[in-house]
């Protein structure tokens, strides 16, 4: 089978703002506060809360994706962030410079993940930093250590909704609208029914089908897309 490098487009990565909310409004509402939270008196002076805040849901119902927006957020007001997801083996140590710590897909920390998920959520709390986590699932139906389990449960809960079909098209053309890209109504089914229609998915389809027509200079198709499969 024959190989091609494909030349990915630029995207946006995730932001708030172009995060689709749908059934999640009140979760990127509260987000939308806790990124924005300053001081009237004094805009260096951070009035985030330090109460913990946890994601959970299916995979693609946005969980990750506000992660990622609250840590890019931070990171344009030039605070440092502490990441942690389950493909970081060699964690640093946690650092008071940190204006939060962000721990994603903490149902598949292994022991020693959860180690330093634990180290870094007491030393958060000791220096009044919030902590952002997701998982699959509910604190109380993780699957790891109880200090951790219930650390992870004592502040704010949102259990995330995944798109509708509506919702998940009404995102992919205005993906794809802001690429410079256009997707017919028989594109977009077939990328509903031949492929993973979790959003994440569907996003990174359209980003391998936009690098890829931009390198055959073809507009998307089915024929493109099945031509797309054939040769990578």
């Amino acid at each position: 089978m024959k190989q091609i490098a494909l030349d990915i487009g630029l995207s946006a990565g995730p932001t708030l703002v172009n995060f689709c909310a749908g059934p999640n409004a009140a979760a990127l509402r509260h987000m939308e506060l806790w990124v924005g939270g300053k001081s009237a008196a004094n805009s260096n002076a951070p009035t985030r809360s330090p109460v913990p805040t946890y994601f959970w849901g299916t995979p693609g119902s946005g969980k990750s994706h506000l992660l990622k927006a609250a840590r890019e957020a931070l990171r344009e007001q030039g605070a440092r962030v502490g990441w942690l997801d389950a493909s970081v083996h060699s964690a640093p140590e946690f650092s008071e410079s940190w204006a939060a710590v962000v721990l994603d897909d903490v149902h598949l920390y292994t022991a020693a993940q959860q180690h330093t998920a634990f180290n870094w959520f007491v030393n958060a709390q000791t220096h009044q930093r919030p902590v952002l986590a997701a998982g699959d699932c509910a604190p109380v139906d993780l699957k790891l250590r109880d200090d951790l389990r219930t650390r992870l449960g004592w502040g704010h809960i949102f259990q995330l909704q995944p798109l509708s079909e509506p919702e998940r098209r009404a995102v992919l053309r205005q993906a794809a609208d802001a690429r410079g890209v256009f997707l017919g109504d028989e594109v977009m089914d077939f990328m509903l029914t031949r492929f993973s229609r979790d959003l994440g998915s569907l996003m990174e389809l359209l980003e391998l089908l936009d690098g890829y027509a931009l390198q055959t200079k073809r507009a998307i198709t089915i024929p493109l897309i099945k031509s797309m499969m054939d040769n990578t």
